[in-house]
């Protein structure tokens, strides 16, 4: 698995995992979700991603 494709797997699990936890728990998890998103956001406009860094560190091939 690359950086990127590692990335789309854990911001997915994320996601679902903060959607559910809204559902059952307490509906202020919803945050983490904007979170992840607004990330996501801000990656497409800087091309830089704190969870690539960490994976990078923590020796994730990069296709680059």
């Amino acid at each position: 698995m690359t950086v990127e494709s590692m990335l789309r797997l854990i911001a997915g699990l994320l996601v679902t995992v903060s959607v559910l936890l809204a559902m059952y728990v307490d509906p202020r998890f919803l945050w983490f979700s904007l979170f992840v998103g607004v990330n996501l956001f801000q990656s497409y406009f800087t091309g830089w991603c704190p969870m690539m860094a960490i994976l990078r560190k923590a020796g994730v091939p990069d296709p680059r």
